[in-house]
């Protein structure tokens, strides 16, 4: 019999809660959840700093897939990294391929495909004056191609916004092998998966 009852009671129970209005549930749990607080583009909302500006990120936050570069863009931190800068990417088949693609999207154009100085642009006069990645006077290492791509340099601007940190050094990578290309050196041995 109480069996019964209780059968009965549950039955009553879900009769009641179910004829309610079909547009609305009969009961929420979390409203807040169902109802967030909007909040318009252009407004004043007490949880933003003056009411509106956007919260800066934790000091020390890394942007995902990036490492920090302990360079500073100066004279002293270009010769630090010319100096002590090395790739730390296996030099293999693969990073060289990637690289010069990259190569060919970023740098042709001025450097030119075999980094002699003659890019489409230089050919054309928009631009004068792209060193040769064999010139006497450059020496350029790992280091300083790296530290160049990452801030810029003269009428060479910065390409730390388009690659990531690896795509750099893949880049770096296909440089150094265009300058002992040019130089008549002969080239390491790829190194095994």
């Amino acid at each position: 019999m109480k069996n019964f009852q209780l059968i009965v009671v549950s039955l009553l129970g879900i009769i009641f809660t179910s004829c309610g209005e079909k547009d609305e549930p009969a009961s929420q749990y979390f409203a807040n959840m169902y109802y967030t607080v909007p909040y318009d583009t252009y407004g004043e909302y007490e949880i933003f700093e003056n009411e509106q500006e956007a919260k800066k990120p934790v000091e020390g936050t890394i942007k995902q897939g990036w490492m920090p570069y302990e360079y500073e863009d100066n004279t002293e931190g270009y010769e630090a990294a010319k100096e002590n800068l090395t790739n730390d990417l296996a030099y293999t088949e693969n990073n060289i391929e990637e690289g010069k693609e990259l190569y060919n999207i970023y740098c042709a154009t001025c450097h030119g495909e075999k980094g002699d100085g003659k890019g489409y642009l230089v050919e054309r006069e928009k631009i004068l004056g792209v060193p040769s990645y064999d010139d006497k006077g450059r020496a350029i290492t790992e280091g300083s191609v790296y530290h160049v791509m990452y801030y810029g340099i003269n009428t060479m601007g910065s390409y730390a916004s388009q690659m990531n940190t690896k795509e750099l050094w893949q880049v770096d990578m296909y440089v150094m092998k265009l300058k002992r290309d040019l130089e008549g050196v002969e080239q390491p041995e790829f190194e095994k998966k």
